[in-house]
């Protein structure tokens, strides 16, 4: 395996390309050349002309450290300002992404740009599905939605559910929608199209099993949804977009305003919110699906009972949570 090893001398970083092999019990590293200490002087292109049989498994590894590492140096040189949810390091992340975003994939030509979408789309559709307990394969989903194939072994809601999804989002592309009571409950209708006929605000009581909160009680589903919807209009142009669509995320999730389809409307509806803030979309992935359901609940113990509170400070463990999904998510779907 090739890679990008970096050594610090004084203040300075300097690259090699090194290759770590096997051999028995041992791993052997030998640095096959050295990359001074300049990152935009490094080119994959001329690497891969030169040591084509050595970095090609490796090749979107390294890809991917130059490309986060070029730009993470580029927003150093900045002056960023301090958030008080988010530490410096993960300040200067989340404006390295904002800057590849706008400085290279928004000035990609439209076709690519629709590829890249298309395909975050399918994944997004998958993970948040699977999250919920949906069995169907990212290569099942890709064939599903773009070849019209639908996946052997599979229930009709799960291929509604993927399919659903999919234009919940292209209704969400390029339109600049209030958030409002009555875009949660479109959005939530067509993600339960065709798969439960329970619609709008739920008018019944609920339990969730073998979790610790407990939902909004029926008759305050409407008025709690008001008030988190009051909440959002009031520290939207106050908090950093991560800490707000997770303190958000986690207020609609304990109301429970639906009888089904909640976390699937929720993870759009944060998506949808960095989609007015300017913010690339990310994914939650099902890989961290425990750990995800975890913090949730964790949070659950600190939920204010006022939803207009700004209680930030105690979700710090889920902030961050959102945040490496975001970072994750970024470098994995929109990296060119």
């Amino acid at each position: 395996m090739a890679y990008i090893h970096v050594k610090e001398i004084g203040n300075k970083k300097y690259y090699s390309l090194r290759m770590s092999v096997r051999k028995g019990d041992r791993v052997i590293t030998k640095d096959i050349c050295n990359l001074g200490n300049n990152l935009s002087k490094i080119n994959i292109e001329d690497l891969e002309k030169k040591y084509k049989d050595k970095i090609r498994k490796s090749h979107k590894t390294i890809k991917r450290f130059l490309e986060t590492n070029h730009y993470l140096e580029k927003v150093k040189k900045l002056r960023i300002k301090e958030d008080k949810y988010l530490n410096k390091e993960q300040m200067l992340n989340v404006e390295s992404i904002l800057l590849h975003y706008k400085s290279r994939f928004l000035k990609l030509d439209n076709l690519t740009k629709r590829e890249i979408l298309d395909n975050f789309t399918i994944n997004f559709a998958v993970n948040s599905n699977s999250i919920e307990g949906n069995t169907i394969t990212l290569k099942e989903a890709y064939n599903l939605i773009n070849e019209d194939i639908t996946p052997k072994n599979r229930t009709l809601r799960e291929v509604y559910e993927l399919t659903n999804t999919k234009i919940v989002m292209k209704f969400l592309e390029n339109k600049s929608h209030d958030i409002n009571s009555e875009l949660i409950e479109k959005i939530h209708d067509m993600l339960l199209e065709n798969i439960d006929n329970r619609k709008g605000f739920r008018t019944h009581d609920i339990r969730i099993l073998g979790q610790p909160f407990k939902p909004s009680p029926a008759i305050y589903v409407k008025s709690d949804i008001k008030s988190l919807l009051e909440w959002y209009n009031k520290y939207k142009d106050k908090l950093h977009p991560l800490v707000l669509i997770t303190l958000f995320h986690h207020k609609f999730e304990n109301i429970h305003p639906f009888s089904d389809g909640n976390g699937r409307t929720g993870r759009i509806l944060i998506n949808y919110m960095l989609y007015l803030c300017n913010y690339p979309l990310f994914i939650i992935s099902r890989r961290f699906r425990k750990e995800y359901l975890k913090l949730m609940n964790q949070s659950d113990k600190v939920l204010s009972k006022n939803l207009l509170d700004d209680n930030s400070n105690d979700y710090k463990q889920l902030i961050d949570f959102i945040y490496s999904q975001f970072k994750i998510s970024y470098w994995d779907n929109f990296m060119i």
